[in-house]
């Protein structure tokens, strides 16, 4: 935008500032979050701050709808954490470490809300990986 604002002659300084401004508020927005997981715990880390959760000792799990489907997640301090529920579809390991952690945390009897979340997510898993393994198979 700098250069078409540049090539139509109206390249000043508060126009410059403007658009530098708008470009690092995009940025901000559209950064992904880092997540990652360890032995009881589940991360996400932003552009400014982390947050993290003990998933070995959630309290809550639930899918949230809309544009965009996000999960929620809250443990036994109150901590929260929302991530997309594709980021673990993606990434098999980073399903199971918390699919452990959280049977271990109902097993304990912490987990009062959100079986029916992890069931849905497990499905889902279940079906991509089906399918990835058909398609791979020349199946499909």
């Amino acid at each position: 935008m700098l250069l078409i604002d540049w090539w139509a002659g109206g390249f000043t300084a508060p126009r410059v500032a403007l658009w530098v401004a708008l470009a690092a508020l995009l940025f901000m927005i559209l950064y992904p979050a880092r997540v990652t997981a360890g032995e009881g715990w589940l991360a996400s880390r932003g552009l400014l701050r982390e947050r993290r959760v003990r998933t070995d000792m959630l309290v809550s799990v639930r899918c949230l709808g809309g544009v965009s489907q996000r999960l929620r997640l809250r443990d036994t301090s109150g901590r929260r954490l929302e991530i997309n529920p594709q980021v673990l579809v993606n990434n098999p390991e980073l399903w199971h470490r918390f699919s452990k952690d959280a049977q271990e945390s109902a097993a304990r009897g912490h987990l009062t809300c959100g079986a029916t979340a992890l069931l849905r997510i497990s499905a889902r898993i279940d079906r991509e990986t089906a399918l990835t393994v058909f398609k791979a198979s020349g199946l499909d």
